[in-house]
C-alpha cells in the first residue's frame, strides 16, 4: 500500500514539473516577440468556434439578456490588482472578460493600446482569446509578463502578448482588419496630476492622502496632457488604429468623468464627440456600478454643493467601425 502511495506521489509531482515546464515553455514563446520592437507580430485573429456566421459572440440567450442590462456591477478576485503603489488605475478581471465575451468569438484578437498592469491579458487568456497589449512603461510590461506566467492557462490555444511602446506606433505590429474587438481603459488626462485632498466630513487621512498617482511624466504620456489636448492625441491614435479594425468590431472605452476646482470635467463626452469625428460610430453607453468596490465614501459638498461621487460609477463608451455600406 505504501509503495503505491509513492508511486502515485512520483507519478503527480512528475506531472506537475512537466506541466510547469509547458507552461514556462508557452509564457516564453510569448514573450520573446515582444523583443521584436517595432515590427509586425504573428498571431492568430481567426475564431476558434462553431457559432453561427452572423453570431456576434459565444453567449447562450440566458448571458446574452444579463449583459443586455445597461448598468454593470463586477466584484473583485484574489487575482486582481488593487495596490495602487502598483497601479493607480485598475480594473477587476471580470468586467474585461465581460467585454470580451461580449464582443469575441474564441481564437479572435483583442487590442489593448494601454495595457497597464494587464488585465486584459489574463481575462483574454481565461477566455481563450488572442490579445495584444502595448504600455510605455517597462515595468508595467514586465508586470504584465509576470501576472501571465503565474496564472497562465495551458489548456487554449490562443497568445497574450505585451509590447513596450507607444500606442501611436501600434500600426506598426498589427496588419489592416485583423483586430475583434479594442477594449482599454487609458489614462484620463492630467486628472490624477494633482494631491489627493481630504475634503470630505470624515476622517479619510489613507495611504492616497496627499499623493499624485501619475503614471509616469514621459512627454509621451497622455497623462500629462491638458483635457483639450488629451482629447486631440487620442483622436490620433483611434484614428490610427481605424484601420487595423475588421468591419463592425467594436472598441469599448473605459472612463469616467472627474472633479477639478469646483467643476465637471466631462472627459467622456470629449471622447465620444472625438472619435465621432474620426469615423467611429458610438453604439452604446454602459454604466459600470462601482459601490460595492469603493470604501469609506465622504460626504462631499454637504449642505450646500450637491457633488455625485465620480468613484462610484464610470463609463464603458462602446464604438463601433461602421460597415462600409453606411459609411457616408
Amino acid at each position: 500500500m505504501k509503495k503505491k502511495q509513492e508511486k502515485a506521489h512520483k507519478k503527480t509531482i512528475t506531472f506537475q514539473e512537466e506541466n510547469k515546464n509547458k507552461i514556462e515553455q508557452k509564457c516564453q514563446a510569448i514573450f520573446e516577440k515582444t523583443a521584436l520592437y517595432g515590427e509586425p507580430l504573428t498571431i492568430n485573429s481567426e475564431r476558434l468556434c462553431k457559432c453561427g456566421p452572423t453570431h456576434i459572440n459565444c453567449m447562450s440567450p440566458k448571458e446574452w439578456l444579463k449583459a443586455q442590462i445597461g448598468v454593470w456591477k463586477f466584484f473583485y478576485e484574489t487575482r486582481d490588482i488593487r495596490d495602487k503603489a502598483v497601479h493607480p488605475a485598475t480594473f477587476p478581471i471580470s468586467l474585461a472578460k465581460r467585454v470580451i465575451e461580449l464582443f469575441t468569438h474564441k481564437g479572435q484578437l483583442v487590442l489593448d493600446p494601454f495595457v497597464g498592469s494587464g488585465t486584459t491579458l489574463i481575462a483574454a487568456n481565461d477566455l481563450d482569446r488572442n490579445a495584444i497589449g502595448f504600455d510605455l512603461k517597462k515595468n508595467y510590461i514586465e508586470l504584465c509578463e509576470e501576472r501571465l506566467k503565474k496564472h497562465c492557462n495551458l489548456f487554449n490555444d490562443c497568445s497574450q502578448i505585451a509590447v513596450q511602446d507607444d500606442a501611436r506606433n501600434i500600426a506598426k505590429y498589427i496588419e489592416p482588419e485583423k483586430v475583434n474587438l479594442i477594449w482599454t481603459s487609458p489614462p484620463y488626462a492630467n486628472l490624477l496630476n494633482r494631491k489627493r485632498k481630504n475634503k470630505s466630513r470624515r476622517d479619510r487621512n489613507n495611504e492616497q492622502f496627499g499623493k499624485i498617482e501619475q503614471y509616469s511624466q514621459d512627454e509621451r504620456d497622455l497623462g500629462i496632457l491638458s483635457l483639450d489636448a488629451y482629447s486631440v492625441a487620442m483622436g490620433d491614435i483611434f484614428e490610427s488604429l481605424l484601420p487595423l479594425m475588421k468591419e463592425k468590431a467594436h472598441c469599448v472605452i473605459n472612463v469616467p468623468d472627474m472633479w477639478w476646482e469646483n467643476r465637471r470635467i466631462t472627459l467622456h463626452v470629449s471622447l465620444i464627440e472625438e472619435l465621432r469625428a474620426r469615423g467611429y460610430e458610438l453604439r452604446n453607453i454602459i454604466i459600470w456600478d462601482r459601490t460595492n468596490v469603493v470604501n469609506k465614501i465622504g460626504i462631499f459638498g454637504w449642505p450646500s454643493n450637491y457633488i455625485t461621487m465620480g468613484v462610484t460609477f464610470e463609463y464603458l463608451l462602446d464604438f463601433w467601425k461602421p460597415p462600409k455600406n453606411e459609411k457616408k
